[in-house]
């Protein structure tokens, strides 16, 4: 199992209102990737940060494989989620992979 997790920073030109429903929106449509993307087993966003975070984002994902990471990286849903829901809104992403 491969293990792939994700933080972003909302750009900081949006509203409180605006992040909230950016949130949301990131939320509800990066975990229904879950069961329309092979090999993609689990799929959590936390959005819930304490105030001592620097990232407003963080996806927690769990995939069958590292050929089933470069699948989802590249899957139609998954680029249309990301280029809808989450690039335009961040400016910061750090990204961790590794073996479980």
């Amino acid at each position: 199992m491969v293990r792939h997790l994700i933080l972003w920073k909302l750009k900081e030109s949006l509203t409180v209102e605006e992040k909230k429903q950016v949130l949301l929106d990131m939320k509800e449509n990066l975990e229904g990737l879950v069961g329309m993307v092979p090999g993609l087993v689990s799929l959590k966003i936390v959005i819930n940060e304490m105030e001592s975070s620097n990232a407003d984002v963080m996806l927690d994902s769990v995939l069958e494989s590292e050929e089933a990471l470069k699948g989802y990286q590249g899957h139609p849903d998954h680029v249309a989620v990301a280029n809808t829901y989450v690039r335009p809104f961040t400016e910061v992403r750090m990204c961790m992979d590794y073996v479980e």
